[in-house]
Order: structure tokens, then sequence, then C-alpha cells
């Protein structure tokens, strides 16, 4: 089959996050199928990677030019000056349409599509996010498929729900629920949304309806990440996330705050690492202030990281979709400890392949426990990367993948002939 992938970010490195699942997922499918790329060029995702945009953009062409057939990217209009995207988040208050839908608005993107579905014939459209349903007008003649990396509205509204800013709580409820009505409005339009996991599913199709809703769960590269158990020391922890993202930065101040502390007190030899592009000033304060509480910002490869520490802490208690930093920990046999929310959408069970919890009492005790305990340790990393590699790894995802699009393409067809 042609497809075409539509993107809200330009789809390189696959390092960490979305970035991720997107070269995965059509890494995966050119197997398969022909794949063509049209994808917005998000310069905060790309430049912790690279020395200038120009050279990112040049990479990341020629890297995904040895699997995609054709590939523009476009620049983002709210990018152009600092204050762009706070500009357009007023304006989409007495708008028609949300931030999430006006903020990758282009008459240049459109135009390309334009283009794009001229000269090709495609046999299905993939849009990768929501906020590129302004281009669903496009396409009227093709199955449109739509991932759902998140859904939106439900992450939107938890966010006000956890909000303590009374501004920014009325701002997000009113953003989440102005793009839920878009999401009940769309999705049973489409011909298939995909979400990173059951738990997404669910939620989509109790507020959607009868729309066709699969899970399509994020991966690993179950060959870059692998671990050498030999190197891990025993009194290491880590945090891995880019840190200028909302529930990253809430999860980093509360193991800053709350649970290093007490460990750091009680535990005279034990040492963290703080991994991710952007940390906060006050984290990089502590770490200036606390020769244990190492803070390192962007790193180009994690798995040293990884491999060193004995435990992993996640508080991560927001958000939406699975976090593929988890997925990353798992596959590296990491003792991982986590919020319930961290691990949502991955098929973990609670004392087999991590431990939960919601206090920092529980986060003090598992984090002790587990440096105190090698045995558990090793258990609990061993049953993590027997789990991956049963259920995570992105070889078997693009197989289930290209065979779920397939049997789109075909269904489309057989209702056009009824």
């Amino acid at each position: 089959m042609n497809i075409l992938w539509l993107s809200h970010l330009a789809p390189y490195p696959p390092k960490g996050g979305v970035l991720q699942r997107a070269y995965n997922l059509i890494h995966e499918l050119a197997h398969y199928h022909t794949v063509d790329l049209i994808a917005f060029n998000q310069q905060d995702l790309m430049a912790p990677f690279f020395g200038n945009m120009a050279e990112a953009l040049d990479i990341a062409r020629k890297e995904l030019g040895t699997f995609c057939r054709h590939i523009k990217f476009i620049p983002i209009d709210c990018d152009r000056t600092s204050y762009g995207k706070y500009l357009l988040a007023l304006k989409s208050l007495v708008s028609k349409d949300p931030y999430t839908i006006n903020w990758l608005k282009s008459r240049v993107f459109s135009e390309q599509l334009k283009i794009f579905l001229s000269m090709h014939e495609y046999d299905l459209i993939h849009f990768d996010t929501i906020s590129l349903i302004p281009y669903l007008k496009y396409v009227t003649d093709k199955p449109v498929v739509l991932d759902h990396h998140n859904i939106e509205s439900h992450m939107l509204l938890r966010r006000a729900d956890n909000e303590k800013n009374n501004l920014k709580q009325w701002y997000f409820k009113q953003e989440g629920r102005r793009l839920e009505t878009i999401e009940k409005r769309v999705c049973p339009q489409l011909s298939l949304n995909i979400t990173c996991s059951e738990i997404d599913r669910d939620r989509l199709i109790s507020l959607t309806g009868n729309s066709r809703v699969e899970e399509v769960p994020n991966g690993v590269d179950t060959d870059y990440f692998q671990s050498d158990d030999s190197i891990q020391q025993q009194q290491s922890l880590i945090f891995a996330g880019t840190l200028s993202w909302y529930p990253n930065i809430e999860a980093i101040r509360f193991i800053a705050y709350e649970i290093w502390p007490r460990i750091r007190d009680t535990l005279p030899d034990v040492t963290i690492d703080i991994i991710g592009a952007h940390p906060p000033q006050d984290i990089e304060r502590v770490g200036k202030s606390d020769e244990r509480f190492h803070v390192h910002g962007f790193v180009d490869d994690v798995r040293p990281f990884l491999d060193k520490a004995a435990v992993y802490v996640c508080p991560i208690k927001d958000g939406g979709g699975t976090k593929l930093k988890i997925l990353d920990a798992l596959a590296m046999k990491k003792a991982v400890v986590a919020h319930p929310v961290a691990c949502e959408g991955i098929h973990v069970q609670e004392g087999k392949h991590v431990l939960f919890a919601d206090n920092t009492d529980q986060y003090v005790c598992h984090i002790k426990q587990l440096l105190k305990d090698e045995g558990l340790r090793y258990r609990l990393g061993n049953n993590a990367r027997q789990l991956i590699e049963q259920e995570y790894t992105y070889s078997l995802i693009g197989k289930n993948l290209s065979a779920l699009y397939e049997d789109c393409v075909h269904s489309y067809y057989r209702k056009g002939l009824q």
C-alpha cells in the first residue's frame, strides 16, 4: 500500500517520548508499505540533539529518507517569534477552535498536502494527532487513521484537576471541554482511531460512542536498550525525561523536595542522576548545592546512566498515553518505583514488574527496600525485560499495525461497494 503520514513533528532522532513512537512506527510500516511523510518541524524537540536547525533537518531528511519515499518539513507559524504560542493561546480563547487545534493551522502545510494528494495515489492517510484535524477536509475519498498519543481532552481536564493556580485551572478546563466536543464530532467519522493503551481505548470509546478504536501500544527497540548488569551500582537512583514537560517538572520537584531529603539524610552513600533537557532553574540549584544530586540535563545516550542505576524513580501522576521512559527502564531491567499513573496502559503487575507508590512514605520505603535487597531488584528487572520482549517490541507492534491498516483499507472499500 501507499501511505501518507501527516505528523506534528519531524520524527527524528528516535530518542524518548513521541519521537521514539513516531519514528519506530514509520520505520516498521516501511518494511511492508511505501510511506510518504509531511511533518511540521517542532524546534524545541529537535534542538537539544543538534547544533542548529538547518543541520537537524538535513540529518533527519537523510535518515528518514532511507525508508520514506518523499519527505517534506514545514515550519510552525506560531514558532516564528518567542511569544507566538502565548499570543495564539490568548487568541484561541475567542476563536472557534481551541489552541490544541489552532497551533498547527498553516497555509503552507495545506498547499503541500494538496500537492502530495494530486501527485500520488494513496491507499490510506495517517493523521498523527488530533491537532491536524483542520486538514481532514482535503482528504475526501481515502480511509483516514488518527493516532491518539494521549486522549487530549482527558489529559487537559486531568491537568485542570491537578492545577492549583485558579487562572490556569480555568484555562485548561475550557480547553479540555472544547477539545472534547471536537473529539466527539470527529472520531466517529474516521475509518480508524488508534490509542497507545487499552485504558485510552476505553476512554475514547466511552467519549465518542461508535468510533472504531484499536490499541497500538508504545514499544521499545530491544536491540538498542540492552542491559549490562555488571556495572549496576547498588546505591544509585535515576529519573529520566524531558524536564520542560509539566508532568515531569512536577515529578522531579517531588523527588527533589519530598523524596530525596529523606533518602539523602538516612543513606549517606546514595546518589541520584537527573537526566533530561531543559531542567528548571530551581532543580539546577539543588544539583549545585548537593554533590550527590546530579543534574545532567540533556544526554545523547541515556543507556549508561540506566545501566548504572539500581532503582528508577518515577513519581509522574499526570499526563496521558503510556510513558516511554517506563518502557525503556523496564527493557533495561531496572527495578522501578512509580506512581500508578506513570504505568497506565502498560501491562505491569505490582510486585512482579514494578513497585507502586502514591505518597512520600511509600516511595522512601520502596526505594530503601530495593537498595537493600539485591535479589528483589534483579527479580523485578528480569521480569520486566521478559514482559517487554513478549509484548512491547517495535517489530511485533509494526507487524500488527501493518495488518490493521490493511484491514482498515479493505473495510473502507467494502463499505463503498455496498
